[in-house]
């Protein structure tokens, strides 16, 4: 292992990483580590307690929120996006159900695909992201892409699906996406620095999102406000821990609904591949499961082989800066 830290420690001086790394093999924390700056304007820097954004990672709570009411009987992987949608998003197909959503197979027109942006640091939100506090503000962005195919026949990576879903439970519920995420997930996980936190306030302990590994411009312009259904929840190296330690443990939602939500559902083809579940990536050879996210300023991974308790998470508040060096940690999950 010793080798291991070694080869991060030099990955990390070659790209001039900024972020925490943590890993685990044989049930011991091998790497524990902090480097860069969370304020590079103030030379703040980053510690393995910082809050970071998580992008897309967010997913996997949405998810689990969704099947957490599943458990409850109050909507069914069969429940339909129109029973909840009303005259909202006509363009999405009456068939189209959660679990069509939640393993990427609904089919629908996404309004951030993800195939079209050629460098993610580049992409600008459609509306003014201070307007995007909330699911019901997204509705226009959502809106007025038609249907690509069919529900259940094809896999494809959707964002669009998870703000989707996060209406829907609004729907069903009648409370906010973001009180049930924290209620449903965050605390029965024991996750206590898991939030989604305003990008214009940030507080002192959580990294500024950079696009780019120098430099001191942020990402405040490039995502919306407040993260939403698909992505943009702040965590913590300790708050992964918890997360994996809770979900395996059936204290999130059932081991037998983890179980469903990880069976796969569906593979990517190319950049890098992967297999889907319900939420959350799996990897191809393995029993490991993964979280993924990048976005403007952030790259994360997080990844957890439940038979031999391997685990490694990458956080980082650069666009692609985490990529590097979880590449160099799979092997702790695939070996």
């Amino acid at each position: 292992m010793e080798s291991l830290w070694q080869d991060v420690a030099r990955i990390a001086a070659e790209i001039t990483f900024s972020g925490a790394v943590r890993a685990h093999a044989d049930g011991v924390v091998v790497i524990d580590v902090a480097y860069g700056l969370a304020d590079r304007a103030h030379g703040i820097p980053v510690t393995t307690t910082t809050q970071f954004a998580t992008a897309s990672g967010t997913k996997g709570l949405t998810a689990l929120v969704m099947m957490r009411l599943v458990e409850s009987g109050v909507l069914g992987l069969s429940t339909t996006a129109r029973s909840l949608l009303g005259v909202d998003l006509p363009l999405i197909d009456d068939q189209v159900t959660v679990e069509h959503l939640l393993e990427h197979r609904s089919g629908i027109g996404d309004y951030l695909d993800e195939d079209l942006v050629e460098d993610i640091s580049d992409y600008v939100m459609t509306r003014p992201g201070h307007e995007l506090t909330d699911v019901t503000a997204f509705l226009p962005m959502l809106a007025g892409h038609p249907q690509r195919s069919e529900p259940g026949t094809e896999f494809v990576y959707n964002n669009g699906a998870f703000v989707v879903l996060a209406l829907m439970a609004e729907r069903a519920t009648g409370r906010s996406y973001h009180d049930l995420v924290d209620d449903l997930v965050v605390r029965q996980a024991g996750m206590t620095h898991t939030a989604f936190l305003r990008y214009d306030e940030l507080p002192g302990d959580a990294a500024l999102g950079y696009l780019h590994d120098i430099g001191l411009r942020t990402n405040v312009f490039h995502l919306p406000v407040l993260g939403n259904g698909d992505g943009g929840v702040y965590t913590t190296l300790g708050d992964i821990d918890a997360f994996w330690q809770s979900l395996f443990a059936g204290r999130i939602v059932s081991t037998e609904t983890v179980a469903e939500m990880i069976r796969p559902r569906g593979e990517r083809v190319g950049d890098g591949g992967g297999r889907y579940g319900l939420g959350f990536w799996l990897d191809a050879n393995t029993d490991a499961v993964l979280l993924i996210g990048g976005d403007a300023g952030v790259s994360f991974m997080a990844a957890h082989r439940p038979s031999t308790g391997a685990a490694f998470t990458v956080l980082a508040n650069f666009s692609n800066g985490a990529w590097p060096i979880a590449k160099q940690l799979r092997s702790l999950i695939v070996a």
